[in-house]
């Protein structure tokens, strides 16, 4: 079987998968975010935190039940590893330096998981499981909520009220994430992903000495690294690494659980509208994306431009054997339109056009479909400036799902647009501005400038991959990229809640004649045209200084 062949039906058994899945996951979190009925453990939880589940909560509250919660993840994860040196089971590691532990602080609490650290030589089992592990869940969760937030805001009306996030909070650990990760950690111990507890031992003589290696709790932690869309892996070579990856079945699998709740987001969004072909309206823009890149990046990295290509089958430097450029392609394109950042393959040793897909990824704002609940509702968004462009081509007032689209929403809107892409080229551009930062490139030239706009990209963008040729353990990039991570995941996230509780105060408006159908595939094709046109005039420049220039040079 050829290499392609086999990457082509990589592809249909996932998409085989996720559709398998699409309509009871999708049913089944908008069952459990529309009930007003409260399991005995979650009752418990709420009791430990001394929150009441039934009361609603306009915008503003639901935003500082977002942010207290944060702001207590980021401060316990940094003590837990400023104390990891006294604490039992940190396999005699040190504590963390103050930048550094502010950054794996503020990245994993933003979901962004990006680590400028060797993962097997800095954390602990304590750090590991009772720290990173756990935002592994909580920040999905968050994201999750204010997704189902801006989704009540579109179906309800004459309230500001969205919800109790105490309650979204602790229904989607519990009802959500846990059950899936509990089954999806058993495939992968059946698969050859390790889970235990044991320290560092030698594994075998090597020419210079003996190499060595610490167990921990893998396959319970990369299930829901990829499950909630996290992405930080327990070794430094992520899911490259076969403890944490071991076979091509796994890597499939892997996939999978990085797609199929933010794919199935948009059934629950139907079912919660009243409209499941709005729903379908916002998967077949996110499948189109997807599929799209996914074609690009297996044909770029396929292509044959020489022998040395001709006799690896394509572009295989920075691959694993076990993958293949077909399994590596599908887990690239997917880990970077969504907020995971997991890597099996290293993004710096792709092509130049390869490497910029991946980057482009990021820079749609990952929604396709993006990370779980973050790709749901930065959709939504990209949403109301569609049929706001549509509005102004024909001179009506844009209307969408029965709400108007005025001068409150869209400013919402277009702050939420403008946040992340100045985070990104601000910082990219101090970096070179300055003299230091630019010490920590490992390439000169175009390729240099990619792994810095890459790493404030992944960054700002809470997607926590990185380019593998900077060093980012330096104080500068260690505070710039933290907080790129902090203001990119909380910054949008305000204008979002604001803009639910804007929604969710007006009145239901009639549909007309001229109501724009926004369930029909024409929209889908506006949409996403509208997603490519503003990233484009946004990030073109800067991506024709790096992986254009690359690509077009090679």
């Amino acid at each position: 079987m050829s290499p392609v062949l086999a990457g082509i039906l990589q592809l249909l058994a996932l998409v085989v998968a996720l559709g398998l899945s699409y309509r009871p996951l999708g049913d089944h979190m908008a069952r459990v975010y529309s009930s007003d009925r409260h399991l005995r453990p979650e009752k418990w939880i709420y009791k430990a935190i001394g929150a009441n589940p039934n009361v609603e909560m306009r915008w503003p509250a639901y935003l500082r039940g977002v942010l207290a919660f944060s702001l207590v993840g980021v401060l316990f994860l940094y003590l837990l590893q400023r104390v990891q040196g006294a604490l039992p089971g940190s396999l005699g590691f040190v504590s963390i330096d103050p930048d550094q532990a502010f950054n794996t602080a503020a990245s994993f609490v933003a979901n962004t998981n990006w680590q400028s650290y060797y993962g097997e030589q800095a954390m602990g089992h304590v750090v590991q499981t009772g720290g990173l592990a756990v935002q592994n869940f909580v920040s999905a969760a968050v994201g999750i909520a204010v997704a189902v937030a801006l989704v009540r805001g579109f179906a309800r009306s004459r309230t500001g009220e969205l919800g109790n996030f105490w309650a979204d909070l602790v229904r989607g650990v519990v009802r959500v994430l846990l059950p899936i990760s509990v089954i999806g950690a058993l495939v992968l111990v059946a698969c050859g992903a390790i889970q235990n507890f044991s320290g560092i031992h030698e594994v075998g003589q090597f020419t210079g000495g003996a190499q060595q290696w610490n167990g921990g709790a893998v396959a319970s932690q990369e299930v829901i690294k990829e499950l909630g869309t996290n992405g930080g892996g327990y070794f430094n070579a992520n899911s490259s690494h076969p403890f944490e990856n071991p076979n091509g079945f796994s890597n499939l699998f892997e996939v999978y659980l990085i797609l199929v709740i933010p794919f199935a987001l948009t059934r629950t969004f139907g079912r919660m509208v009243g409209s499941l072909r709005q729903g379908y309206a916002i998967l077949g823009t996110m499948a189109t994306i997807w599929l799209g890149f996914t074609a690009l990046m297996m044909w770029t990295e396929f292509a044959h431009h020489g022998p040395a290509f001709d006799i690896a089958g394509g572009a295989m430097e920075g691959k694993e054997t076990r993958f293949g450029i077909a399994g590596s392609s599908i887990f690239a394109v997917a880990t970077t339109l969504t907020s995971t950042g997991a890597v099996n393959s290293f993004h710096s040793s792709y092509t130049g056009f390869g490497g910029g897909i991946t980057m482009l990824g990021m820079q749609l704002g990952e929604i396709a479909p993006g990370g779980v609940g973050s790709g749901l509702y930065g959709m939504l968004v990209m949403a109301v400036i569609a049929v706001f462009l549509a509005g102004l081509m024909v001179g009506r007032t844009p209307e969408y799902l029965g709400k108007k689209i005025g001068t409150r929403e869209i400013t919402f809107a277009a702050c939420y647009i403008l946040v992340t892409p100045a985070l990104v080229l601000c910082f990219t551009a101090a970096s070179f501005v300055l003299d230091t930062p630019a010490h920590s490139m490992t390439n000169s030239g175009a390729h240099g400038f990619s792994e810095i706009l890459y790493a404030f990209t992944s960054g700002a963008n809470n997607n926590g991959s990185a380019f593998a040729g900077l060093n980012a353990d330096t104080q500068w990039f260690n505070t710039t990229i933290g907080l790129a991570m902090l203001l990119g995941r909380f910054l949008p996230m305000v204008f979002v809640l604001a803009l639910a509780g804007s929604l969710a105060e007006q009145s239901p408006v009639p549909e007309t004649a001229g109501t724009l159908r926004t369930e029909k595939p024409l929209f889908t094709g506006l949409l996403v045209g509208t997603i490519m046109i503003i990233t484009g005039l946004t990030y073109f420049p800067a991506l024709a200084l790096g992986p254009l220039a690359e690509g077009l040079a090679a």
